[in-house]
């Protein structure tokens, strides 16, 4: 993967000599990071990789107004753990509408199915709107499946505060789509 980001981070053109030297450095001993933090999200190693360098891509054009260069390694983290869990919600999102279409019964009449991909597009709309802070434990923990650790230890944060957060994105959730819960009672 290092020799893959010094071919890359060589391969680009357009800064002046200093600054174009100074991005190299700090990718190179940034490369296997990315790939670490993006995979530590994806856990699938082709994802990742194709995260890791659209890290590096959006880092290159933004390097020039990065203010301060001594925090790139944290910044590229930031950039690639951003990247890493869109792709990662990209995929559930088509995961999740393959599953209603396999899960749905033979039986099923067409109102059956419109009500169920409803259901789904008002769930994963009422996720999307959640604040960051809140979607990113409730993907972690109830999408992903990690347990509440594993979540503390990716998103560097003590397990109280990753408990509370799941808990105000639960309330939230719930308050949101309590008008399904009632539809679906009435049925």
């Amino acid at each position: 993967m290092h020799e893959y980001a010094e071919r890359l981070a060589g391969a680009f053109v357009g800064m002046d000599e200093p600054l174009e030297r100074e991005f190299e450095a700090r990718l190179a001993e940034s490369s296997t990071l990315a790939f670490r933090v993006a995979y530590g999200v994806l856990r699938h190693r082709q994802d990742a990789e194709d995260v890791a360098q659209e890290a590096f891509v959006k880092a290159y054009r933004r390097f020039r107004a990065l203010r301060a260069r001594e925090r790139f390694r944290a910044w590229l983290v930031r950039m690639t753990w951003r990247l890493a869990i869109d792709r990662q919600r990209a995929d559930r999102r088509r995961t999740a509408r393959e599953q209603i279409e396999h899960a749905i019964p033979a039986q099923a009449t067409a109102a059956d199915v419109v009500a169920a991909n409803e259901q789904a597009a008002y769930l994963w709309a009422a996720i999307d709107a959640l604040p960051e802070k809140l979607r990113i434990v409730v993907v972690l923990s109830n999408v992903e499946e990690h347990n509440i650790g594993e979540v503390a230890r990716l998103l560097d944060l003590p397990e109280g505060t990753v408990k509370s957060r799941l808990f105000l994105a639960r309330q939230r959730l719930k308050e949101q789509l309590q008008w399904m819960q009632s539809d679906m009672s009435g049925r």
